[in-house]
C-alpha cells in the first residue's frame, strides 16, 4: 500500500494533509492508540525537519508498507537538481566540518539532509558521517532494501556511538530523541535526481 502523495512546502503547506494521511493510514492499518500516536508524532518531526530546511523547498511526502505491509517507511523526497558533477562531489564529501546550529539528533538529521541537497556547498558533518556508506557508489537509493551511494543511516550511527567510535554525549542525544527512539532506521540518500529521507518504524 502506498498512501496518497502530499505535496509540501518549507514554508508549511501541505503539513496538515500530511498529518491527516499519516491518521489515515492508521486507520487503515488497524493501529492501536499507541502505534498511531507514534505514527503522527514521526510524521510531525519530519514535517518539523523539512520547515527547518533553508531557501525555498518543495517536497514530496507519502507513507508506504515493506514486507508485506509489518513495516512502514515514511518518505520524504525533496526535488533539487542532481547532476553527475554535484553527485560526485557529495560521494567525495570530507568528514570533516560541523554546524554549530544543529543541535540534537533530529537537528543534525535535517543538517546533513540538507548537506545532501547542497553538496557543492558542504561536507558531510562530524560525527554524522560515521554513518555514511560510500560501498555502493554506483547505486541509487530506490527501495528500502537497496543500499545507495553514499546512503546514510541512523542505525550505522547509533551502532558507531555504541562501540565507542562516536563521543559518549552522542548516546544521551540518542536517547533524548523522539526519532531516535521511535524509529527502527532513518535513512538519507540520492533518490535519482532528488534527495530522499526514508523513515522506518516496524509494527
Amino acid at each position: 500500500m502506498k498512501s496518497d502523495v502530499i505535496h509540501v512546502t518549507n514554508e508549511g503547506a501541505g503539513f496538515d494533509e500530511a498529518l491527516d494521511q499519516a491518521e489515515a493510514v492508521a486507520r487503515y492499518r488497524a493501529l492501536d492508540r499507541k502505534s498511531a500516536i507514534q505514527l503522527r508524532l514521526l510524521t510531525e518531526e519530519m514535517m518539523g525537519m523539512m520547515r527547518a530546511l533553508t531557501g525555498e523547498r518543495e517536497a514530496d511526502f507519502w507513507i508506504d508498507d515493506e514486507d508485506r505491509g509489518s513495516i512502514l517507511g515514511l518518505h520524504l523526497k525533496v526535488q533539487t537538481p542532481m547532476n553527475g558533477d554535484m553527485r560526485k562531489k557529495l560521494l567525495a564529501a570530507s568528514t570533516t566540518g560541523e554546524n554549530s546550529a544543529a543541535k540534537g539528533v533530529t537537528g543534525k538529521i535535517r543538517d546533513l539532509f540538507e548537506r545532501f541537497l547542497e553538496p557543492e556547498n558542504g561536507t558531510i558533518a562530524g560525527d554524522l558521517a560515521i554513518g555514511m556508506d560510500y560501498a555502493y557508489s554506483g547505486a541509487d537509493f530506490g527501495t528500502l532494501s537497496v543500499a545507495a551511494a553514499g546512503l546514510w543511516s541512523m542505525n550505522r550511527y547509533k551502532a558507531a556511538v555504541k562501540d565507542g567510535r562516536a563521543p559518549e554525549e552522542d548516546w544521551d542525544e540518542l536517547e533524548k530523541s523522539i526519532v531516535a527512539n521511535i524509529a527502527d532506521d532513518v535513512q538519507i540518500g540520492i533518490a535519482g535526481q532528488d534527495v530522499e529521507m526514508v523513515i522506518i518504524k516496524k509494527f
